[in-house]
């Protein structure tokens, strides 16, 4: 396998120009429809390769084909994986999956048809977390505006003050603010506070909470029961076949996004000419199996360099937040679809240009070398008409300056980077985007041979955190009027005293009642029930 260093990487610029040239045409993917184009040309890869890769990008390409075409692919949860139907339901397995899918969209849209035409309603607030946020989230900022009918807000956490924050904005208007709460199984913890959270607010208020809620989940769960003993608004099904993270598309999304009043047709076009553009089988040809074959290259096909997410456009400053569950939790697996030990994944983080020039940019530049950067470029500086702050100069020409600055600085230090360039943000090319990319992790997935679509680390987290509430009740339950260390404590219940102390601290900080007594240091505070 023949590979550029850096320092071959920096010898380009002692080449003629047109070496640079020629690399870049050789290496740049546009789809003429989207407007959308990749250029990897600044990344060191040979051609060797890229050849190299043949067989491994082949078994890539048939995995795929096999996973679109209703195979187990998700064979630790024994279920399809069904997002690419999402977009273009006459490709699903089954007249009846497809006819599912339809039937779902059209009631959604007939029901925010419905909504809008009340007039009733100012505010929609989504419950959620993981995936069933950060999708809607990111698609919200980046295609709304002050036009849209309707503003949507976030409980995408268990944080209490957060949750606060989020009511502060919503004071006085909670009887024009819809509810959606999205879990697909019902049990997430998280949610359901926040769900019981904001029933709380609704009581208080004097404003029905269950005339206003909408549940987006699997048919069947905690949550549908709840929600149809309860008698709420409606009613939207989650499929076993759709993960969180890829969910953006299926009612966790539509739903939300619908409401805000974007044009999800578009948005859903969008990423089924993606879809149809990465079903190309030249692995040179195909942008999605470009960039996997990028980042296999990056890091060696372990994942030792991090990558960057660089959007060039105020829009687009949740996308790296957005990539960060989609690359890591498909990619980050301890092991391979053979149950061999292998640790994989790629780290990812970003933020906006040209922000970033007076932030992290200077290590990128001179710092340690354990990253490759993406830029996200879109060409449409503004709707708007045009201002130009010097002679013949504008913000948007600023912008694009420091973009294509910063790039150049970078591929004289040896930094490799991607460009995936946008003509517009639009519910298109946003959707086609979101395509790119989760076709892009799935071909990864497949390079290195582990399971992108489930998630055991996020499970196990779940499960810890039930033992610690379990420890808090059993902690409780021990207290009285008696000061105790943490180590008395511990002894008695029969625990670590380290995690004892913790929730000692938590108690006393939050839990009307508890006393903290402090001493020298953890061995010595004592804690007591008291009034």
């Amino acid at each position: 396998m023949s590979r550029l260093d850096t320092s071959c990487i920096a010898s380009f610029d002692r080449y003629a120009m047109n070496s640079l040239w020629n690399r870049f045409q050789q290496y740049y993917l546009r789809h003429l429809d989207l407007g959308i184009s990749l250029d990897v040309s600044r990344m060191g890869f040979s051609e060797e390769y890229i050849k190299s890769m043949d067989a491994a990008a082949d078994r890539a390409f048939k995995s795929m084909d096999a996973l679109e075409a209703g195979a187990e692919a998700n064979p630790d949860e024994h279920r399809m994986v069904g997002h690419y139907w999402l977009r273009s339901p006459e490709l699903a397995p089954t007249p009846e999956l497809s006819r599912e899918i339809l039937e779902t969209n059209d009631s959604i849209f007939k029901f925010v048809a419905q909504v809008h035409a009340s007039g009733d309603f100012t505010d929609v607030l989504v419950v959620g977390i993981g995936g069933s946020a950060l999708g809607p989230q990111f698609i919200a900022d980046a295609l709304g505006s002050v036009h849209d009918p309707i503003r949507l807000h976030f409980l995408d956490n268990t944080d209490p003050d957060g949750i606060d924050r989020v009511f502060e904005t919503l004071s006085g208007r909670l009887e024009h603010t819809l509810v959606v709460v999205i879990s697909k199984s019902g049990g997430t913890k998280e949610t359901r506070n926040g769900m019981l959270e904001a029933k709380r607010r609704y009581d208080f208020a004097g404003v029905p909470f269950e005339a206003r809620a909408i549940a987006v989940t699997g048919v069947g769960s905690e949550l549908d029961k709840y929600a149809l003993a309860n008698r709420w608004l409606t009613r939207f099904p989650m499929w076993d076949w759709v993960g969180g993270r890829t969910s953006v598309m299926s009612a966790v999304g539509v739903v939300p996004l619908a409401l805000q009043g974007l044009n999800i047709k578009g948005f859903l076009q969008g990423a089924a000419k993606m879809d149809e553009w990465t079903r190309e089988k030249s692995a040179t040809k195909n942008p999605a199996m470009l960039l996997a074959l990028m980042w296999h290259y990056a890091g060696n096909g372990r994942g030792q360099k991090d990558m960057v997410i660089l959007p060039y456009k105020d829009r687009m400053v949740l996308f790296s937040k957005y990539l960060q569950q989609l690359v890591m939790e498909s990619l980050g697996k301890e092991l391979d679809l053979d149950g061999k030990k292998v640790n994989q994944g790629i780290a990812v983080y970003g933020n906006k240009g040209s922000t970033d020039q007076h932030a992290y940019v200077q290590q990128l530049r001179d710092g340690v070398h354990n990253f490759f950067v993406t830029f996200v470029e879109v060409r449409k500086d503004r709707s708007g008409e045009v201002f130009e702050v010097e002679p013949k100069t504008t913000t948007g020409d600023y912008l694009q300056g420091f973009l294509r600055g910063t790039r150049t600085a970078l591929f004289e230090s040896g930094r490799e980077s991607v460009t995936v360039s946008l003509p517009s943000v639009t519910p298109e090319s946003v959707g086609a985007l979101i395509a790119l990319y989760e076709r892009a992790v799935g071909f990864y997935a497949s390079l290195v041979n582990i399971n992108a679509y489930h998630q055991p680390g996020v499970e196990a987290g779940k499960k810890a955190a039930s033992v610690v509430l379990e420890l808090q009740h059993k902690v409780l339950a021990e207290l009285g009027a008696e000061a105790k260390t943490a180590g008395v404590v511990a002894a008695t219940i029969g625990a670590d005293a380290e995690a004892v102390y913790h929730v000692l601290e938590h108690l006393a900080a939050n839990q009307p009642g508890v006393n903290a007594i402090l001493g020298n240091g953890p061995a010595t505070d004592r804690f007591a029930l008291g009034a």
